[in-house]
C-alpha cells in the first residue's frame, strides 16, 4: 500500500525523472473526499425498477391532497347559497386559472426547481440559501464544509454586483438574517398547521357524503365516524411512508379516473355551455355583480389548490425522478430508455449498465422535470379541471345541491364505489400532509429550532421517509379536537385557507431571494414572479382574512405557540452556544490543565459530545475537576449538520489533534445533512475507528512529507502551507492551500514502510482501546437567564425553554447513544 500524489504536468514539460517535492499539508477530510468522485447521492442513480416503485408511490404521497379538493371546495365558497346562475362560470373560471397560475406555473414550472437536492419545503429553500451566504445564527461554519462534494455552491458571479449586493447585506445585517429566520419558522408552523386541518376537513367531508343514503344519521354521528378514522389514521404512521404510500397508490389512481369520468357525465347531460367559464372575462362579470361577496367568496376559492405546498414538501421522501416519472406516457419512457442504454465515458464498455440512469446532474434536472410537467399536465391537472367542471354544470341545473354537490352529481350506479374510494382518497390527501410535516420538521431538528426528539427513519432504502412520534400524536390529538370542536367543513375550510395561502407567501418571498442571491435571474424576471404571484397570494390573503372570527383565528393561533417554542428554543440554542464559545479553554492550555488536575489515562475510548468546533468547551475542565481522569484515547464529538441533504459517508468525519501527540487527544467533527440518519452505535463506533486510524497514518505520512529536503529554486519552491493559531472557521488549525502551482511534474510515492514504526503501534492501540470500551460523555446544561435579566427573557429561558428541556428532549437517544454506556456531566449556564 502506499500514498500517492500525482502532479498535472503541463503540454510540452520535461518529465522529472528524480524530483523531491514537499506535499501539501491537509486533514483527514482530502483524503476522504478523494473517495468520493463517483459516490452516488439521493436520486443520482436509480434502477428503473425502484424509479417505477417510488413513483407509484407518489402517486399516493404526493398528489393525493390535490385531487380530493373538489369534495368541498363549491360548498365553502357559496356557504349562503347561490344567488346568480351565472355566478357559477365566474367561479369556475376563478378554479380554474388558479389551477393554472399557482400549482401548475409557479410551482411545477419554477419553484420545484428550487429542490435542494431533492428535498422541497421552507426549510430546504433556508437551508439552500444558507449554502450562500451566511444567514445562520451559530457561527459553527467551516472552510471545509465547502469542500464536502454534495454541497454544490458557486461564488456568486463578480459581474453580477447585485447578487453580491444582496449576500453582503444578508450576510451583514441582523434584521435581515432574523426575518428569514422568521419567515422559515412561520412556513413550517403553516405546514403543521395544514397537515392538522387537512385530516379534519378531507375526512369529514368524504363521511359527510353517507347521509345521502342514510338520511337519518345525525351530524354528530358523522362527526364520530370521522374521529375513527382519523385515530386509526394517525395509528398506522408508525408503518412509515412505505408501507403506506404503496397500499394507498392504487386508490388514488382509482380516484383520479372516477373524478375525471364523473365530471365529463355532468357536463355532458347538463349543461356543455359551462365550458364558457374558460374565458376570464367570467370573472370580471362576477365581481361585477357580486362586488365584496365575490371577494369574500375567494376564501373558498383558493382551497381548490390545497396540497401544493406539501408537493412540495414531499420531495424528500422520494427521489425527485419518481415525483416525475408518475404517469409519464409511453414515448417518454422510451426516451428515458435511450438515455439509460447509451454509453457513459464514466463506465467501461463491458461494464456498461443497462438499467441505470447514467446522466449529469443537468441532464437530469432537464428531463426529470420535463416527466413532472407532463404528468401534471397531462393528468393531474385534466381529472381536477374535469371534476370541477362537471359540478359546476350540475349546479347550473340544480343550484340547490350546492351544499352537497359531489355526492348529489354522482350517478345513481356509481355512488358507492365513488363514497368508498372518497374516503380512502381522504385518508391519501391527509397522508400526503403528514409525511410533508414529518419532512419539515426532520430539517428543522437539524437546525436547532426544536428539542431533539427522536425520528425514525422507517424506510432503510429511502433516506427522507421519517416518522416522529411525538409529532405524530399531538398533530393527531389536534386534528380529533378540531373536527369534534367545528363540527363543519366550513369553519374548518376558513382555517384550513389561511394556512395555504401563508404557506404560498413565505414560499413566494423565500424564493425570491434564491432567485437573486442563487439564480442571478435579470431584475425583470424576478419582479414578474414577486408581483404576479404574490399579488395573486395576496388577494387570496385579504379575502380569507375577512374570515378570522370564523374560524380563521385557528391556525393563527397554532402557529404562534409552534414559532414561540421554536424561536425559544433556537434563541437559548445560540445564546448557549455563544456562551461556550466566549468561555473556551484555549488548545494550547491542554497540557496544564491536565497537569493542574492531576489527570491520570484510564483504559478505553472517551468522547465527548459538544457543538463547539474548536477549542476545550467548558465542560471538560469540569470534568477532570470532578473526576480526574480521562481515557487512553479522548475525543471532542461534534455531531454537525450542513446546510444539504446528505452527506456522503466517506465524508462523515474531520479530524484534528487537539494538544501534543502524546496525549492522544482529538477533535472530530461527523458531518451530517438534514436529512441523514445517524449510524447505530456499533457502525459509528467502527466508521469512527477507521476514520481515526486513518486520520494518523495521513499525518504521519505528511509529516514525513514536510521533512527537510533539498534546496530548490526560488522560482521553482512551491509554496508552503502554513499553520494559523486562530481561524475564522473556529477550527485547531486552518488550512491555507498554495497560492501557486509548482511547473515540476512527476509522482511522490511513500510505501508504509517509511511512515515511522510507532504509527502501527498507534493503530494497533486504537483497536485495543475500542474493544475495552467507548462511553459517550454529554453535557446536562442547566441554562438560567441572568440575575439582571428582563422579565421576558426569564419567562423565555427559566420556564418554557426549561420546560420543553424537561419534557420533550431525548438527546442521547437523539444522538444514539446506548444508555449503558452514557455519561452525563451537569453544569450551570448563565446567560
Amino acid at each position: 500500500m502506499s500514498l500517492e500524489v500525482e502532479s498535472s504536468q503541463p503540454a510540452g514539460a520535461e518529465t522529472a525523472t528524480a524530483t523531491t517535492s514537499r506535499l501539501k499539508r491537509h486533514d483527514s477530510l482530502y483524503g476522504d473526499a478523494e473517495k468520493v468522485s463517483g459516490a452516488k447521492y439521493h436520486g443520482s442513480e436509480v434502477s428503473w425498477v425502484r424509479t417505477l416503485h417510488l413513483a407509484f408511490q407518489s402517486i399516493g404521497i404526493i398528489y393525493g391532497d390535490i385531487g380530493t379538493s373538489p369534495l368541498y371546495v363549491y360548498s365553502s365558497t357559496f356557504p349562503d347559497g347561490i344567488k346568480h346562475n351565472d355566478d357559477l362560470l365566474g367561479v369556475l373560471s376563478l378554479i380554474i386559472y388558479t389551477l393554472i397560475i399557482i400549482p401548475m406555473l409557479k410551482y411545477v414550472f419554477i419553484v420545484l426547481y428550487a429542490n435542494d437536492n431533492g428535498d422541497g419545503g421552507t426549510f430546504a429553500l433556508y437551508s439552500l440559501i444558507s449554502r450562500y451566504a451566511k444567514i445562520r445564527m451559530i457561527p459553527n461554519q467551516q472552510a471545509e464544509d465547502a469542500m464536502v462534494s454534495n454541497y454544490s455552491i458557486e461564488a456568486p458571479n463578480s459581474q453580477l454586483r447585485r447578487a453580491q449586493w444582496l449576500k453582503h447585506k444578508l450576510e451583514n445585517s441582523r434584521a435581515a438574517k432574523i426575518a428569514l429566520f422568521t419567515l422559515t419558522i412561520l412556513g413550517t408552523s403553516m405546514v403543521m398547521g395544514d397537515g392538522t386541518l387537512t385530516p379534519a376537513i378531507s375526512v369529514l367531508s368524504a363521511v359527510s357524503g353517507i347521509r345521502e343514503k342514510a338520511p337519518s344519521l345525525t351530524q354528530t354521528q358523522v362527526v364520530l365516524i370521522s374521529v375513527a378514522i382519523l385515530f386509526v389514521l394517525f395509528s398506522v404512521q408508525s408503518f412509515g411512508t412505505d408501507k403506506v404510500g404503496y397500499t394507498f397508490a392504487p386508490i388514488i389512481s382509482v380516484w383520479f379516473l372516477l373524478i375525471a369520468g364523473i365530471g365529463l357525465y355532468n357536463l355532458v347531460v347538463h349543461d356543455i355551455s359551462i365550458l364558457r367559464a374558460f374565458n376570464p372575462m367570467c370573472i370580471v362579470d362576477y365581481f361585477r355583480r357580486n362586488g365584496k361577496q365575490a371577494w369574500v367568496s375567494l376564501g373558498g376559492v383558493v382551497l381548490c389548490v390545497t396540497g401544493t405546498e406539501g408537493m412540495f414538501a414531499d420531495l424528500g421522501h422520494f427521489n425527485i425522478r419518481a415525483v416525475q416519472v408518475y404517469m409519464a406516457t409511453t414515448s417518454d419512457l422510451t426516451l428515458l430508455s435511450c438515455y439509460s442504454s447509451s454509453a457513459s465515458p464514466s463506465w467501461p464498455e463491458k461494464q456498461q449498465p443497462e438499467t441505470i440512469f447514467c446522466l449529469t446532474n443537468g441532464d437530469l434536472i432537464r428531463l426529470s422535470f420535463l416527466l413532472l410537467q407532463i404528468s401534471f399536465n397531462g393528468i393531474l391537472f385534466p381529472s381536477v379541471a374535469l371534476c370541477y367542471i362537471g359540478q359546476a354544470a350540475y349546479l347550473r341545473k340544480f343550484p340547490e345541491d350546492v351544499g352537497d354537490t359531489f355526492y348529489r352529481s354522482i350517478p345513481g350506479p356509481l355512488f358507492w364505489p365513488t363514497f368508498i374510494v372518497a374516503i380512502l382518497a381522504a385518508i391519501i390527501a391527509s397522508q400526503a400532509m403528514l409525511s410533508g410535516a414529518f419532512a419539515i420538521l426532520s430539517k428543522a431538528l437539524s437546525l436547532g429550532c426544536m428539542p431533539r426528539v427522536r425520528v425514525i427513519h422507517t424506510s432503510k432504502e429511502y433516506e427522507g421517509q421519517v416518522y416522529i412520534p411525538e409529532v405524530n400524536f399531538m398533530m393527531g390529538l389536534a386534528s380529533i379536537v378540531v373536527t369534534i370542536a367545528f363540527k363543519s367543513t366550513t369553519s374548518i375550510g376558513n382555517a384550513y385557507g389561511i394556512c395555504v395561502v401563508s404557506t404560498f407567501m413565505i414560499t413566494t418571498h423565500l424564493m425570491t431571494v434564491v432567485m437573486l442571491l442563487i439564480w442571478k435571474k435579470h431584475i425583470v424576471f424576478v419582479l414578474m414572479f414577486y408581483v404576479v404571484f404574490g399579488g395573486v397570494e395576496a388577494i387570496y390573503l385579504t379575502s380569507i382574512l375577512s374570515k378570522f372570527v370564523d374560524g380563521g383565528y385557528l391556525p393563527f393561533c397554532f402557529s404562534l405557540v409552534l414559532m414561540t417554542l421554536m424561536a425559544t428554543w433556537h434563541y437559548v440554542h445560540v445564546k448557549r452556544y455563544w456562551y461556550e464559545l466566549d468561555h473556551i479553554v484555549p488548545t494550547s492550555e491542554m497540557t496544564a490543565l491536565l497537569e493542574k488536575n492531576d489527570v491520570r489515562r484510564i483504559p478505553g475510548v472517551g468522547l465527548l459530545y459538544t457543538e463547539l468546533v474548536q477549542g476545550i468547551p467548558p465542560l471538560f475542565p469540569r470534568l477532570v475537576k470532578k473526576i480526574p481522569s480521562v481515557h487512553s484515547i479522548f475525543i471532542f464529538m461534534s455531531i454537525k449538520h450542513l446546510p444539504i441533504p446528505h452527506v456522503a459517508a466517506t465524508e462523515r468525519f474531520l479530524f484534528r489533534q487537539v494538544g501534543p501527540r502524546e496525549h492522544r487527544m482529538f477533535r472530530c467533527v461527523a458531518r451530517y445533512g438534514y436529512s441523514d440518519a445517524l449510524e447505530e452505535p456499533k457502525e459509528f463506533a467502527a466508521f469512527l475507528a477507521d476514520g481515526l486510524k486513518m486520520f494518523i497514518q495521513e499525518e504521519s505520512a505528511f509529516a514525513l512529507a514536510e521533512a527537510p529536503a533539498p534546496a530548490l529554486a526560488d522560482n521553482d519552491e512551491p509554496a508552503r502551507p502554513r499553520r494559523s493559531t486562530s481561524s475564522a472557521v473556529h477550527s485547531e488549525e486552518a488550512i491555507q492551500p498554495s497560492s501557486r502551482v509548482s511547473s515540476l511534474s512527476g509522482r511522490i510515492t511513500f510505501q508504509l514502510s517509511q511512515l515511522p514504526v510507532d504509527v502501527e503501534e498507534e493503530k494497533q492501540l486504537i483497536d485495543r482501546e475500542v474493544e475495552r470500551g467507548m462511553v459517550y460523555l454529554t453535557g446536562e446544561a442547566n441554562v438560567t437567564a441572568g440575575a439582571k435579566s428582563s422579565i421576558l427573557k426569564k419567562i423565555v429561558v427559566n420556564y418554557i425553554y426549561t420546560f420543553l428541556r424537561k419534557n420533550l428532549t431525548e438527546g442521547h437517544r437523539a444522538l444514539s447513544i446506548p444508555n449503558d454506556q452514557l455519561l452525563k456531566v451537569g453544569i450551570t449556564y448563565e446567560i
